[in-house]
């Protein structure tokens, strides 16, 4: 038997598209401190971390054989690896600061470290912003942005400070690097999911 579905329009399409759609532009990365006493600047960190992730999670199947047949079910829940980009300045702050938090897990001349997790594990938290000053707006009004979602990363401790490419063909162009995070849990909150 034929059954027929009704067709959708862009009038019904936009009033779907709640609040015009989260943008990856608008968006916030806070990390409050560093472990050891590491000299480190949140502040400025908020504005040079230029890209961020919100979480990759993954729950792995596991195959049970049945007379022929593969029966899945789930396993395990795990997080990837998480990635910020952060614009370096000339004074160094930034990356000096995560190449003393990696010399604090394992120096480089002898390989001694910290051992207690507590000592080198640090959370942050990646705030998704919208466009209004409050979730939803019908307008751009007011000096702040709603926080559409935030997400809170739990544990977190790198694992690779990327390099820095020097060029001569490289003008006009700023130095960045990425940081690689391991990432024991997160919780998510705020106004634009399930979890709102």
């Amino acid at each position: 038997m034929a059954t027929t579905r009704e067709n959708k329009t862009i009038s019904q399409f936009k009033s779907a598209l709640t609040g015009g759609g989260a943008r990856p532009n608008l968006f916030e990365v806070e990390m409050a401190n560093f472990p050891g006493g590491i000299s480190w600047d949140a502040n400025n960190f908020r504005f040079m971390c230029k890209a961020a992730a919100l979480p990759a999670q993954n729950i792995a199947s596991i195959d049970v054989p049945f007379r022929g047949r593969i029966f899945k079910v789930a396993g395990d829940r795990t997080i990837d690896t998480w990635t910020v980009t952060v614009i370096n300045d000339e004074g160094f702050i930034l990356r000096n600061a995560f190449e003393e938090w990696s010399d604090l897990i394992a120096r480089l001349d002898n390989n001694l470290g910290a051992t207690d997790p507590s000592a080198y594990m640090v959370n942050a938290t990646v705030y998704q912003l919208g466009r209004g000053s409050s979730p939803n707006s019908q307008t751009s009004t007011g000096s702040a942005n709603a926080v559409l979602k935030q997400y809170d990363f739990i544990d977190i401790f790198p694992t690779n400070v990327s390099q820095i490419d020097l060029s001569y063909d490289s003008g006009d162009t700023i130095e960045e690097f990425t940081v690689e995070f391991q990432v024991q849990s997160f919780s998510a909150a705020g106004t634009g999911g399930p979890n709102g």
